[in-house]
């Protein structure tokens, strides 16, 4: 398989990038630094190419779409420019079978963002399974390092002149309006978007997506939870309770796993994904879309 990665320059491409120099069983597609924003030169990869990562700001993931001619040539986007298109598979296995099965046989897919990763993987098999509706008024909250926020966040937090504040966490995306709430809304069939708060944290990498769920009991929670993921890998699911009483966001930084947590008692109940923004939130879960393209092992190349 030829893969080509199309802006590897940036901390998402650099961490697929990275990943897939190990492997053997691709040829992986390069341009010199010279050639890197050439639009003939990554053209002639991008159609050259079996499988295109495009890690790309949105505008430019949509210019890049537009320039693969090959029709054997799937795309990979890690963008939030297709994430609720026709014609786009939403890159999200662990959600059904009929997710993983549309994966391999896709062109088209999107890769899902990382707050709403966390968000769809404890909120869509409660609503799948009918243990909460789909008008129940959900409310989120997730708690990121500063990688996912690309060189320029990862530049300002690492600055030795940053602003002081940068010590304490901060919330943004105060307007309610994040750009994931489209996809989390879509993705797990809700009547409404959830009232989700983000919060980033002066850590470089590590997840914790939390839902909160008033009037419901913990066990049954837990239970959905842990049938649905049963038989996966990449996404578990920890005992009720939690692996430990306490959570820290970057448990799983460094790795492309996932671990959901609940936690509550019979009248009320949090869920808990923990994972590493840049790895199941991001690259890791792109690659996993690639080994399901490729007939692979899903977790082939990937740190569990």
């Amino acid at each position: 398989m030829k893969v080509f990665v199309d802006g590897s320059a940036g901390t998402t491409g650099l961490r697929i990038y990275e990943r897939l120099s190990a492997r053997q069983d691709i040829e992986l597609l390069t341009l010199g630094e010279e050639l890197r924003k050439d639009i003939h030169a990554r053209r002639q990869m991008l159609n050259l190419a079996d499988i295109a990562f495009l890690c790309l700001p949105d505008k430019a993931a949509i210019e890049a779409a537009a320039l693969v001619e090959n029709p054997n040539t799937a795309i990979i986007d890690t963008s939030t420019a297709h994430r609720t298109c026709g014609g786009w598979v939403y890159g999200f296995p662990e959600l059904s079978e009929e997710y993983r099965d549309a994966i391999r046989r896709a062109k088209r897919i999107a890769n899902p963002g990382c707050h709403a990763s966390g968000f769809i993987a404890a909120c869509y098999p409660l609503v799948a399974h009918g243990v909460i509706p789909k008008d129940f008024p959900l409310t989120a909250y997730s708690l990121t390092g500063y990688s996912g926020g690309g060189k320029s966040l990862i530049a300002e937090y690492q600055d030795e002149n940053r602003d002081p504040r940068h010590k304490s966490h901060r919330i943004y995306g105060t307007s309610l309006q994040h750009k994931h709430l489209p996809e989390m809304q879509k993705v797990c069939g809700l009547a409404q978007p959830p009232v989700f708060s983000p919060i980033l944290g002066d850590f470089y990498a590590g997840m914790a997506t939390t839902i909160l769920l008033p009037g419901y009991d913990a066990e049954r929670v837990w239970a959905c939870l842990s049938g649905h993921y049963a038989e996966e890998k990449i996404v578990t699911v920890a005992p009720l309770g939690g692996d430990e009483p306490v959570v820290y966001a970057g448990t799983l930084a460094g790795k492309d796993s996932m671990r959901i947590q609940v936690s509550g008692h019979a009248r009320q109940c949090m869920v808990t994904a923990l994972f590493d923004n840049l790895g199941k939130g991001a690259s890791g879960a792109a690659i996993q879309n690639m080994n399901l393209l490729m007939g692979v092992d899903e977790a082939a190349g990937l740190n569990l």
